[in-house]
């Protein structure tokens, strides 16, 4: 069956007949036994010996001889007279005293043999003229499909029994690959681009195995591009490697041929080819990230120590703009990862940060260790006194080559991959990134990286 829709109509339909063709057999095999023709026939002699124990002993002669009857072939009988009184002394159920009416089909019609219980009514006149009614009833036994007071009990257990197992192995049909769907779209938007979801064999082409199948085509040609991107940037990179070489071999030699009048001309190929050669280096770096786990080496990482080294670097740098950079480090933290990854990672973002702050302002870097959702993190938060930036170009930011306007790209000689590589770098190592601006001004960048805290240090400044 190709359609989702016929396979569940048939087995809702095949669950509901499942169930009814079990009722009927249970009903047919677990009523009573007993021959109801052997009943019929000795129906005048018990309704004569109770009309004669009643006339004989009272009412209760009749209770006698009726409870006799009960306790050796399992009838209730009710003993009535033409005023529709019971004799035997009893008070007859509400159902009986509609039986003695004729409100209920007896045993001798078809359909009221599955009634909660078969009667029959037979009738007399006694030789004193006087007209006697006695109501047989057969209850069903106490374990047959009707229980007490006519409630089909095992009806409904068989019902739900037979439903369930149904219900539950198409269930188990239907959402077994919407599981696996799930999982795999799960891991694709994790970064995982080889996971597929697969359909089972026994699937066939339904609706939901069609679109396992598409989720899969599009996840292959995804893996597809994005590889076939990653392969053309690190190729590209590579080629421009050569020819940039050459052109600062020529360079150097033009500056030995050439005089003073345009040393300042060489000068300046010489800073664009210093910048291409930067660039090229990052294109490197970014297409490395995006091969995975196994573009790096982790090994134990103290943050510490890697922080000072970094906020060392840039302070020195920052000077030229009267600026500083201030480091607190509140926690000692280790952290498992590639230790010149992790370090361009934190570098890119506090270098942006001295960039873009304001002139004769410091850059404050703050480390400490707290609680993540998968444990300890340990915690870089980097702000500075920026202009900072709009609020929805916040998740752009860790975008290769996005800049807010060309004009400040310019300006401080940026293309837009620092922080593409920080997010890459971070994700890599299992942590996050994120930016918001200050209330009070400027930006900050807040980095977290799965940690295990080893001692917590009096704060003090670094830098």
């Amino acid at each position: 069956m190709r359609s989702l829709f016929v396979k569940i109509f048939l087995s809702y339909w095949m669950a509901q007949a499942l169930f009814l063709v079990l009722a009927i057999l249970v009903t047919m095999a677990m009523r009573p036994t007993r021959e109801l023709a052997t009943v019929e026939t000795l129906a005048p002699n018990f309704l004569s010996e109770a009309v004669q124990a009643y006339q004989s002993e009272g009412e209760e002669g009749a209770h006698r001889y009726l409870r006799s009857l009960h306790d050796t072939r399992q009838l209730r009988l009710f003993l009535f007279d033409a005023q529709g009184k019971e004799l035997s002394g009893r008070k007859p159920p509400e159902w009986i005293e509609r039986v003695r009416r004729g409100k209920v089909r007896t045993a001798d019609r078809f359909w009221g043999r599955f009634g909660p219980g078969q009667f029959l009514r037979e009738s007399m006149i006694a030789p004193d003229g006087r007209s006697y009614m006695l109501v047989i009833e057969l209850p069903p036994e106490e374990h047959a499909f009707f229980g007490p007071h006519g409630v089909p009990g095992l009806g409904i257990l068989i019902a739900v029994v037979s439903s369930g197992l149904v219900c539950y192995f198409l269930a188990r049909y239907l959402t077994a690959p919407v599981v696996r769907l799930r999982a795999a779209t799960q891991r694709l938007a994790a970064g995982d681009l080889t996971a597929r979801a697969g359909v089972s064999r026994t699937r066939g082409h339904d609706e939901v195995a069609e679109l396992v199948r598409d989720f899969d085509a599009m996840a292959e040609r995804l893996e597809n591009l994005v590889n076939a991107q990653g392969r053309l940037l690190k190729d590209i990179s590579h080629e421009l490697r050569s020819p940039l070489a050459r052109l600062n071999v020529a360079l150097g030699l033009v500056r030995q041929r050439t005089g003073a009048e345009v040393q300042g001309t060489l000068d300046r190929i010489e800073q664009e080819a210093e910048r291409l050669n930067e660039l090229i280096g990052r294109l490197l770096t970014i297409a490395r990230l995006e091969g995975g786990a196994e573009a790096m080496d982790a090994i134990p990482v103290n943050l510490a120590e890697l922080m000072a080294e970094v906020v060392t670097d840039a302070d020195f740098e920052a000077q030229n703009r009267h600026c500083h950079v201030d480091c607190v480090i509140a926690d000692d933290c280790v952290v498992t990862g590639d230790p010149s990854l992790l370090r361009s990672a934190i570098e890119n973002v506090v270098r942006n940060a001295t960039r873009y702050t304001r002139e004769g302002t410091d850059v404050h870097v703050h480390v400490e260790c707290g609680p993540g959702a998968g444990g300890k993190e340990a915690i870089v938060r980097v702000t500075d006194s920026g202009p900072g930036v709009p609020d929805e170009a916040l998740d752009k930011l860790f975008r290769p080559f996005y800049r807010i306007d060309d004009a400040r790209g310019r300006q401080t000689g940026g293309v837009g991959l620092g922080l593409a590589i920080t997010e890459r770098a971070v994700r890599l190592h299992g942590g996050t990134v994120k930016a918001a601006n200050r209330p009070e001004g400027g930006l900050m960048v807040e980095i977290r990286l799965p940690a295990q805290s080893v001692g917590t240090p009096e704060p003090m400044p670094a830098g």
